[in-house]
């Protein structure tokens, strides 16, 4: 190999291709199209999907459930994790959580889970708690505290209706 051989051929700015200008250009007559057939016709184009006709893969896979996309995404984390990394007397927050890489996904609300054992008062702050969490913390001389999830599009709603009907009483 030589070394003028590693940049032969490479292009920066390439011409672009000009289809249907003659015989002399190497792309006239039928345009890189070929002779007949669907594919040679002005204006074809095919579904994304299509595989020759066979029965495409995306109807051939059995399909199950649906895709809430309303649905909140809830990150967990269980009371043994908050012994193991917290000290007596701390106060856990969602901010603090994920500084210690506890809950460190994106997430809408947050859940703490009673799975392990917790023997240190901590002040607990989280949208939810299992009942088994709220038992095992209160019990180790600890505090949760719940705080406000998201308000739903539904729960909106109620509330513009109830303003309405106290503004109007008709």
């Amino acid at each position: 190999m030589r070394l003028d051989d590693v940049n032969r051929g490479i292009t920066k700015f390439k011409k672009r291709r000009r289809i249907g200008r003659g015989k002399g250009s190497g792309y006239g007559k039928t345009s890189s199209r070929g002779h007949k057939g669907q594919k040679s016709r002005a204006g074809y184009s095919r579904h994304p999907i299509f595989q020759g006709g066979a029965m495409p893969m995306i109807r051939r896979v059995p399909k199950r459930g649906f895709n809430n996309k309303f649905a909140l995404a809830i990150a967990a984390v269980n009371v043994g994790d908050l012994e193991r990394v917290f000290s007596d007397g701390t106060e856990v927050t969602p901010e603090v959580l994920k500084q210690r890489n506890l809950a460190k996904a994106r997430y809408d609300e947050l859940k703490i889970l009673g799975d392990g054992e917790l023997t240190k008062k901590l002040t607990v702050s989280a949208h939810r708690f299992s009942q088994s969490a709220r038992e095992k913390i209160e019990k180790a001389g600890g505090t949760v505290v719940v705080l406000p999830g998201k308000t739903s599009v539904a729960e909106k709603k109620k509330k513009a209706k109830d303003n309405k009907a106290k503004d109007n009483p008709a």
